[in-house]
């Protein structure tokens, strides 16, 4: 089998790697320097769709699967289907789930999907109007894409009305932030939820929970996120099962109804609350990192579940009992401003450990730093202590000038566990 994945994150080395332990051949584009051990690399930009659809054509691929959420919502899933491929990833029209909060939110006030409450609005005095309303702590979020760093949970007032400033007045997230959602604050533990959806049918995947902030102990501006582990032991599979039957399950049946039948990972950010679970967010794709710390504990072959599912079928799955623990390294300064071009050669791991690659690109032969999230380096084992403990053993062996990562990623699973 010949799958063609589409992008060049953490995520999509992670998910070519998973790939590529079956039998499918595997070609990524425009992939990253640190894929090369498990994919072909073809230099060809997410946004040139020709040059991607003839590669795919060259190729004979069997199935693409694209990654990123931007060129999901830029159509590449339509124009690889209207040239006659099988595709792993929604429509333009589905995709939207994640391009458009207020459409998204939208989508669960009509068909009684647990959310919290809002309000949208262009205007930046309407906005400070409703938190005063309100009061804080309360949500803001950009309306659109913004890479995992347009929301901000504010604790008091001022805070809210410097991140309503943000993306209403100052245009930090450009086109992004035309509109500003503003939320309900809840409070609970969050649960990151993905499942591998075709139309009506929902194949859910095991749990994970990601580390936004960017320093320990939560601190700091939100990320793209910082590492994540599963499972998570601090939900029972009943509490899995009720955000299964709640959220993904009509989540699909409402794309449906509405004309946009959805292909590819669903993926709801939950807040598990004493009500039961409440949407925060939907993803379009795989999360970044959870696909790292989730793929790695499935045991079936991907190639042969992704194009059952694409086929009409209702795939099952199995997973291992392993924990998995991940670790970002980032380069320091980000999310925000941050340097290039670090050299990172020299961060060689086991064997036994997995390393996916994100921000890095190859100069004068030497492997270096080209983004903000640089690697995501995970270690699996029978619980999350030994293998968080496993993770942090490698990387304190490790000279990680200019990068920096947290080191408490899976601390309050582990503690729960132990009281």
């Amino acid at each position: 089998m010949n799958i063609l994945v589409v992008g060049s994150g953490g995520r999509e080395h992670a998910v070519a790697a998973k790939l590529a332990e079956g039998k499918a051949r595997v070609a990524v584009a425009p992939g990253n320097p640190g894929m090369k051990d498990v994919a072909m690399i073809l230099d060809i930009k997410e946004t040139d769709h020709e040059g991607l659809i003839q590669a795919a054509r060259e190729l004979e691929a069997d199935l693409v699967v694209i990654g990123p959420e931007a060129p999901l919502l830029n159509g590449l899933a339509d124009d690889f289907k209207a040239a006659g491929f099988r595709v792993f990833g929604p429509d333009q029209k589905a995709a939207e789930i994640e391009g458009s909060k207020s459409f998204a939110k939208n989508i669960m006030e009509q068909y009684q999907i647990p959310t919290g409450s809002y309000y949208v609005t262009t205007s930046y005095d309407e906005a400070v109007q409703h938190v005063q309303n309100q009061g804080a702590p309360i949500v803001i979020k950009a309306d659109g894409l913004a890479a995992g760093k347009g929301v901000t949970v504010a604790m008091t007032f001022e805070e809210a009305e410097e991140a309503l400033a943000d993306v209403l007045l100052d245009g930090k997230f450009g086109e992004a932030g035309a509109q500003v959602v503003i939320e309900e604050y809840l409070e609970g533990e969050e649960l990151s939820l993905m499942a591998l959806v075709h139309g009506e049918t929902v194949v859910p995947l095991v749990g994970a929970q990601d580390h936004k902030r960017a320093y320990d102990a939560d601190q700091g501006p939100n990320t793209g996120g910082m590492g994540a582990y599963s499972p998570v032991p601090q939900f029972t599979s009943a509490d899995v099962d009720e955000a299964v039957e709640r959220v993904l399950k009509p989540t699909a049946q409402a794309m449906v109804k509405e004309g946009r039948p959805f292909t590819g990972v669903l993926y709801a950010g939950l807040m598990m609350t004493t009500e039961g679970p409440k949407v925060i967010e939907f993803n379009a794709r795989f999360g970044d990192p959870e696909a790292q710390v989730v793929l790695p504990r499935l045991t079936s072959d991907l190639a042969e579940v992704l194009s059952e599912l694409v086929a009409g079928g209702e795939p099952q799955l199995e997973w291992s009992d392993d924990a998995v623990v991940g670790v970002v390294l980032a380069a320091e300064g980000y999310p925000a401003s941050y340097q290039k071009g670090i050299s990172v050669s020299h961060l060689q791991f086991s064997r036994q450990t997995s390393v996916y690659w994100a921000g890095v690109k190859t100069e004068e032969d030497d492997l270096v730093t080209a983004g903000g999230r640089v690697v995501l380096v995970a270690e699996r084992a029978e619980d999350l202590k030994t293998a968080q403990q496993k993770v942090y053993d490698q990387l304190q062996e490790k000279t990680t000038t200019g990068l920096f990562y947290r080191t408490d990623i899976g601390d309050k699973a582990i503690k729960n566990a132990s009281s």
